[in-house]
């Protein structure tokens, strides 16, 4: 009778164990959605920060126009491109909102450096303070972005090892690999800008 008992005990103990496993799977899944919203989350305050700036800057550069009007379009397509937590599995997708998002921190950039050239813009409390907001986002995307990759690092291994993949194929067909997050070598570039007409 001992014995039978014991059996029992360790058969339901590996049994939650078991269970314990498969539901990590889920945990990993919703841990990647959410790093990801984070993600949007940090872009988005971006975007809502840029016609201040704009509007800010164009008080000091009128005649800087092309500038002005790319840092707009960029922002407007930066809205449009949305990837939800049921896309991140879709590697075009996943590339378009990076493009977007890597259009409008370029053009950001060209209109910091337009910028530059205006000292009394650059005395401007207004400026200085979405200048720092601006910066402090750009810190808080980096973190996000880090968080993000890691995430689907962890999620993306988890599910591809064994005896996960046995696991996931069996209890979660719908879970597939995610996509990280990419830098190719002109986003590394620092923008350019040139003041010739």
């Amino acid at each position: 009778m001992k014995n039978l008992i014991s059996i029992i005990v360790v058969i339901a103990a590996l049994a939650f164990g078991a269970l314990k496993y498969a539901n990590s799977f889920v945990e990993l899944d919703e841990n990647t959605n959410a790093k990801w919203s984070q993600v949007l989350n940090q872009y988005k305050r971006r975007a809502d920060l840029v016609p201040n700036l704009v509007e800010t800057v164009k008080g000091y550069a009128a005649h800087e126009q092309k500038v002005f009007e790319d840092v707009t379009n960029a922002r407007s397509k930066s809205m449009q491109v949305r990837v939800d937590a049921s896309s991140l599995s879709d590697e075009a997708k996943i590339k378009e909102f990076m493009a977007a998002q890597n259009s409008l921190g370029s053009a950001l950039g060209r209109l910091m450096a337009v910028s530059e050239n205006y000292p009394d813009l650059k005395a401007n409390q207004n400026f200085l303070s979405l200048q720092s907001q601006l910066e402090g986002t750009e810190n808080r995307i980096s973190v996000s972005r880090r968080d993000y990759i890691d995430a689907v690092k962890e999620y993306n291994v988890a599910i591809r090892s064994f005896p996960g993949k046995f696991i996931v194929n069996t209890f979660y067909p719908e879970m597939k690999l995610k996509q990280g997050i990419e830098v190719n070598d002109a986003d590394m570039k620092n923008p350019k800008v040139s003041f010739d007409k």
